[in-house]
């Protein structure tokens, strides 16, 4: 757990300072009223000419006292103002303002003429020798006492600079060795990694161990693997088993606006972790500050917050002391992608592939996040871990979750077996929707998804047919769902071949049965498409290129390592090999469900019957009685293996990125 906020300040100075400024209030209000005049009757404002001066004339002005232009006095007896007013109340005391272009000396003259009382006031203020002092010097006594409040708080909450302090520490989040509850037993599924993270453990635990010898313990471990693998759950893991300090950030949480931010914070966070060792530094997606730099020179000459990010990162990597048990943990997808400074020998010079989980690593991970699902007899998995192919931990335990909650849904004791098999297809094929097709074309639909099956049923290499639905789920209006019966690591020519020509299999049943196309198959057009061109560009797999590699790999481009630019001559001819390869794949797919229309026809009537159809029923609609005998009514799960009728676009194949 994140370590706690700072605390405020004590609960007697808090209350303290209500009181202090509660007497303030206080002491001013007893100050304006002791010194607010004390008269019975108000002062009323009147007019100057007629009112004013034929009062004077009348001799009902008694004394008058001058500020400059503005007059204030007391008649002779009580009047109301204005006079016919007798809701006004009546007063000795007036105001008035003299104009300006008013002529004084005459005015003078008729005040001595009726006798008036004339007193004069100062037009400067007088004021007390305390109200001078507090308007002199209480602002400044102010800021300055609001300064020093917020000094000591920031420096309560952050060190000793504060706010500015602040900004250039670490945003890393640290977790106590005792809150640690992850170790090695809540991971599994990656037991090649863990076995090659158990000297870490044993480091952290003894250290002067490997020190007795001369041995120098790596400080840099870079895990990398697909996501959802269970890099950063390996991660805390260790931490777990070694009962070491854990201080987790994301790197771009380095990366601010204002250059130099970034490198504050690397320091920063390297010291903690000095000073709380024996403790892990994990830096999650550390490709987005250690990318490599080369062809990223800015225009201006000057370095950039990441790279100078990453300069300190070596830099503290390389002052690591031996005996020093602090150890880097990085996790990234893309380690192909990482500058060559990283990597090599002294920094993250030990490299830990975590690879997806075979099927007894899907096993124990369903183990793992079933600990606390209650499981009904019915569930068996075993076989759950064989129909989930290509599936990660995070895929499993969104399984795991899916199952419970649609198990709650439908108000089980239990989590069943018909619950894990449902939400496995809502994960693979989207949930249905509820729309409701026309006639013609929900006829479509079954003889599109019937040409993808049939076409993977008679194709030698082709995955086997594990379902087949004309149900709209996601933005298909219809699936077939193909998987191989064990895991694939590799594919030959001839599984590529013939996962082109099941893709084509449901435009071209359309066409063989309507003689016209649609835009149903986008999906499928896009994923042999992208099959058709790995083949020829990056596999090797055309003989007029050869084994070449002119496209470049994913995220890679002309400016980064791995495939130069290619010509335009080279590009032509990778374009007419794409085009070479899907027009072969076409005509005989025309050709094979042109021979066996009676198949397609039997197949889409039995959809069409009975709208989704498990592998027995499909194989047995479809006269393919060869498989029957391998193929289980479990849907499998692969990315490459669904085809789909759709109104958009479907799910791109998910292929091995090399051969």
């Amino acid at each position: 757990m994140p370590d706690q906020a700072p605390k405020g300040p004590p609960a007697h100075r808090t209350r303290g300072f209500l009181w202090f400024v509660v007497a303030l209030v206080a002491l001013n209000w007893i100050s304006v009223f002791l010194f607010a005049p004390q008269s019975g009757q108000p002062r009323v404002t009147v007019a100057f000419n007629p009112y004013f001066l034929s009062q004077l004339q009348y001799g009902h002005v008694k004394s008058i006292s001058a500020k400059g232009d503005t007059i204030q006095g007391t008649f002779t007896t009580k009047l109301r103002y204005p006079a016919g007013d007798k809701k006004a109340t009546p007063s000795t005391l007036f105001a008035t303002q003299v104009p300006s272009f008013w002529n004084g000396s005459e005015l003078s003259a008729l005040l001595q003429a009726k006798g008036v009382e004339v007193n004069a006031k100062s037009t400067e203020a007088t004021t007390s020798l305390l109200s001078e002092l507090l308007l002199g010097f209480g602002p400044t006594l102010l800021i300055v006492g609001l300064f020093v409040l917020l000094a000591r708080r920031m420096a309560k909450a952050g060190g000793g600079m504060g706010a500015l302090g602040n900004f250039g520490r670490s945003q890393a989040r640290k977790v106590d060795p005792e809150k640690i509850l992850v170790t090695f037993a809540d991971v599994a599924g990656i037991d090649e990694a863990k076995a090659e993270l158990t000297e870490i453990v044993d480091f952290l635990r003894s250290p002067d161990r490997y020190g007795r010898l001369g041995g120098r313990m790596p400080h840099g471990v870079l895990l990398s693997g697909a996501p959802g693998t269970g890099k950063t759950l390996l991660a805390r893991a260790v931490a777990g088993e070694a009962h070491a300090a854990f201080f987790s950030i994301s790197a771009s949480e380095f990366i601010e606006a204002i250059v130099g931010v970034g490198a504050s914070r690397v320091r920063d966070l390297f010291a903690k972790a000095k000073e709380a060792a024996p403790s892990i530094i994990f830096i999650d997606e550390l490709d987005a500050i250690g990318r490599s730099r080369q062809g990223s020179v800015s225009v201006t000459g000057s370095n950039d917050e990441r790279e100078q990010t990453l300069d300190q990162i070596l830099t503290e990597m390389d002052g690591f002391e031996s005996s020093e048990a602090v150890v880097v943990l990085a996790a990234t997808n893309r380690p192909d992608v990482l500058d060559s400074a990283l990597l090599r020998a002294g920094r993250f010079d030990r490299r830990v592939a975590v690879q997806p989980p075979d099927r007894t690593g899907r096993r124990e991970i369903l183990e793992v996040h079933t600990r606390s699902i209650p499981l009904a007899p019915s569930v068996d998995l075993d076989a759950l871990a064989a129909s989930t192919p290509g599936m990660v931990g995070a895929d499993l335990a969104n399984l795991a979750n899916e199952a419970a909650l649609l198990a709650a849904r439908r108000n089980h004791d239990k989590v069943e077996m018909s619950d894990l098999t449902d939400s496995l297809e809502k994960i693979m094929l989207g949930s249905p929707r509820g729309i409701l097709l026309s006639a013609a074309d929900r006829e479509r639909t079954a003889y599109h998804e019937s040409g993808h099956a049939l076409v993977g049923m008679l194709t030698p290499g082709a995955d086997p047919v594990r379902k087949v639905s004309i149900i709209p789920r996601g933005m298909a209006l219809g699936v077939t769902l193909s998987t191989p019966d064990t895991d694939r690591v590799s594919y030959s020519l001839e599984d590529l071949q013939a996962k082109i020509r099941v893709a084509l299999g449901g435009r071209v049943a359309e066409e063989v049965v309507y003689g016209t196309i649609t835009t149903g198959a986008e999906s499928d057009i896009q994923q042999l498409t992208m099959i058709a061109r790995q083949m020829v560009g990056r596999w090797g797999m055309s003989e007029a290129v050869g084994p070449i590699a002119v496209l470049p790999s994913d995220g890679e481009g002309p400016f980064l390592p791995g495939v130069s630019v290619t010509s335009e001559a080279t590009q032509r001819l990778v374009d007419e090999e794409v085009r070479r390869m899907v027009d072969t794949a076409h005509q005989e797919v025309t050709q094979l469900l042109t021979d066996h229309r009676d198949q397609l026809e039997s197949l889409a009537q039995a959809l069409l019957k009975s709208e989704t159809l498990d592998a027995l029923d499909a194989y047995t609609a479809a006269g393919a009685l060869a498989e029957t005998a391998t193929l289980t009514e479990t849907p499998d799960h692969t990315g490459p293996a669904t085809h789909s009728h759709s109104d958009r676009h479907g799910t791109d194949p998910d292929l091995p990125r090399g051969a």
